[in-house]
């Protein structure tokens, strides 16, 4: 694989962070399904070139937590302004919570190191 990355050129580390709200007590599985969303989205929203090396490196994750949705918005804030993709989930409402409730955040893919910068001090899931 390193010898892949520097044959593109990109010697970097691309992963995806998926950020939950721990403040609404949500099951495992609502937790599955909303982090899938937020994956998903963030995805959509990254550039082809990040896709493409988080994709041929292992498509990296990690799950962490905030304790609430004024955590999840400064989150979005900060990474756009380093130019990171992101995608805030709301919920339709159909299950568990209420509809429009702010459920996660998807960052990237983007750099590890970037993520880094937004997500570092986060606690994982």
């Amino acid at each position: 694989m390193p010898f892949l990355k520097r044959l593109r050129g990109d010697l970097s580390e691309y992963k995806q962070c998926i950020v939950i709200r721990s403040d609404l007590k949500l099951s495992r599985g609502k937790i599955a399904v909303q982090a899938s969303h937020a994956a998903i989205l963030a995805f959509e929203r990254s550039s082809k070139s990040a896709r493409y090396q988080w994709m041929r490196q292992g498509q990296k994750k990690v799950a962490l937590l905030v304790d609430g949705v004024k955590d999840i918005y400064s989150l979005k804030d900060h990474a756009e302004k380093l130019g990171i993709p992101s995608a805030v989930v709301v919920d339709a409402g159909l299950t568990e919570i209420p509809p429009g409730t702010v459920t996660a955040l998807g960052l990237g893919p983007e750099k590890a190191e970037l993520l880094d910068r937004v997500t570092g001090k986060l606690k994982l899931l």
